[in-house]
């Protein structure tokens, strides 16, 4: 016998805010995960509101706007961990007009700059510490009566034992439990250093040793970073932590003495073609929202709406009873 209306596999950002937004709804809800919040790889993030490696598309675009403001309304309502932060990005390729993603945070500025960049992008955008963070998204979702369940599936199946219809939102382990190529790893490596000050984001995504950024939070500033994609190890790397602090101090030279506070290194998970946010066209009562890749956090708040219009629409169509029908015998893919 099921005891919830629907069960969300991954207790990371994108399971989280989903779980909370059908909660929200009126979904009785049980999240299955395998880690504990600070062992997730949501933990790692720097993040920041942007819509890193993501495609062109009006759906993505509709979720990182509706994520920009509900995080910018969390940050005034005090919400743990979210922080509005301006940001400066520096450009280095000819400037041809805003970015796609421009309509999505609603106050960029486009001015000149002087070399070796060409535009210097000034836009609002929320940061999220994301331990605090996800702390409070699991409390919130305990509170208003769901169920958080430490426990790994083997397979999608399993999850039709809580609840007839299910969220996949296992991020890089969609790959094996929706047997999906597509998914992939994208290693990313940042440094935590003491904060001297600094409540600036800044940004500079065209330099030509890697992708740079400086991040401050409360007591400290994430330092990044890097983007590898198909690495799947999260050894560390002393020559691309220097490299990474090196990158950051030129762009920031007031983190020259900044104490190293330690490192974050994580997989992303990244998928060819972008997120997968769906009904399994084999089994209506499977919604798929993995794939996402750095941009976890970017679309969450977004990405769950929709999630929860699938899963939602897909309980109303399973109907009364639908509970207690078996789960199907092959895996869910």
């Amino acid at each position: 016998m099921t005891t919830a209306d629907v069960v969300v596999v991954g207790g990371g950002v994108v399971g989280m805010t989903t779980a909370l937004t059908l909660q929200r709804r009126g979904a009785r809800v049980t999240v299955l995960t395998a880690h504990d919040p600070a062992d997730i790889v949501s933990a790692v993030a720097a993040a920041v509101w942007y819509p890193s490696h993501t495609d062109e598309d009006p759906r993505v675009l509709r979720w990182a706007r509706d994520t920009h403001a509900e995080l910018r309304r969390q940050a005034v309502d005090g919400v743990p961990g979210v922080v509005d932060r301006p940001t400066r990005m520096w450009l280095r390729h000819p400037y041809d007009g805003p970015p796609w993603w421009a309509d999505a945070c609603g106050d960029l500025v486009a001015e000149p700059a002087r070399p070796p960049y060409t535009t210097l992008l000034r836009f609002t955008a929320p940061t999220v510490e994301m331990n605090r963070y996800l702390t409070w998204l699991y409390r919130q979702v305990e509170n208003g009566g769901g169920r958080i369940v430490r426990r790994p599936v083997d397979t999608l199946a399993e999850a039709y034992e809580v609840a007839p219809v299910v969220v996949n939102a296992t991020g890089l382990a969609a790959g094996r439990l929706a047997d999906d190529p597509a998914v992939h790893p994208v290693r990313g490596h940042v440094l935590l250093v003491a904060n001297p000050g600094l409540t600036v984001s800044v940004r500079d995504e065209d330099d030509p040793a890697g992708i740079t950024y400086v991040h401050p939070r409360r007591h400290d500033v994430v330092l990044g970073g890097t983007y590898e994609p198909g690495v799947a190890h999260t050894r560390p790397d002393p020559g691309t932590a220097a490299a990474i602090r090196r990158r950051c101090v030129a762009l920031v030279p007031r983190l020259a003495d900044a104490p190293v506070l330690g490192e974050r290194i994580g997989l992303r998970p990244a998928r060819h073609g972008g997120p997968r946010v769906e009904v399994d066209p084999a089994d209506g009562r499977l919604v798929h929202a993995y794939g996402h890749g750095g941009a976890g956090v970017t679309l969450s708040w977004g990405c769950a709406a929709e999630v929860a219009d699938l899963a939602l629409s897909a309980g109303a169509e399973t109907g009364p009873g639908s509970a207690d029908r078996p789960a199907p015998r092959r895996q869910p893919a």
